[in-house]
């Protein structure tokens, strides 16, 4: 019974490192930093992986059922690999502490600002939202590209929304790649 569990576990366990793993590589995506002009440093990095995971997070809450096992075991994968992270560039672990508290107020924050964003369908305040937070710019004016970031975060959240649990709990989840449009809108 004990093997049993071990394996269930350790099988959920490889499902969660792989739906981090195309979490990690769609946020990591040359085009969002090329052409849509996402910074290329660290924070960058973490804005665009707390998006992209907010997505997946988005999904599984509203499948709910297992999902919400899922969801919470990928929470946990995710903040690991933060605390890895900060490990390895050589933070202690009373910093390692702050920056993961920092963090988790971020993730969850932006979060609920491109939810938000999304739920109303409003292209204007995820714009918004994005240019403060991947730009750090005070509105998507100072940042056209924050605009064509915002239909590309849209038209992932819809092929999410399409995605059954038992992509995920399967290891047949992709990450969908949405459609990068640079140029900014006529209007």
């Amino acid at each position: 019974m004990i093997l049993a569990q071990w394996r269930a576990r350790r099988a959920s366990k490889t499902l969660i490192e792989h739906i981090r793993g195309e979490i990690v590589a769609a946020a990591r995506r040359p085009q969002l930093y090329e052409q849509l002009a996402a910074p290329d440093r660290i924070d960058g990095r973490f804005e665009l992986l707390t998006l992209h995971a907010g997505l997946v997070l988005r999904r599984l809450a509203a499948l709910g059922g297992v999902a919400d096992a899922v969801a919470q075991d990928l929470v946990d994968s995710l903040f690991s690999h933060f605390d890895d992270t900060l490990r390895e560039i050589g933070h202690s672990d009373i910093g390692v502490a702050k920056r993961l508290k920092a963090m988790g107020s971020a993730f969850y924050g932006r979060n609920a600002a491109y939810a938000a964003a999304l739920d109303d369908s409003s292209p204007d305040d995820l714009a918004r939202a994005l240019a403060r937070n991947v730009y750090g710019a005070t509105g998507p004016e100072a940042v056209p590209k924050a605009e064509a970031l915002a239909r590309y975060i849209a038209s992932l959240d819809a092929a999410l929304g399409t995605i059954p649990i038992e992509d995920f709990t399967s290891g047949r989840f992709r990450f969908p790649l949405g459609s990068i449009v640079a140029g900014v809108p006529h209007g």
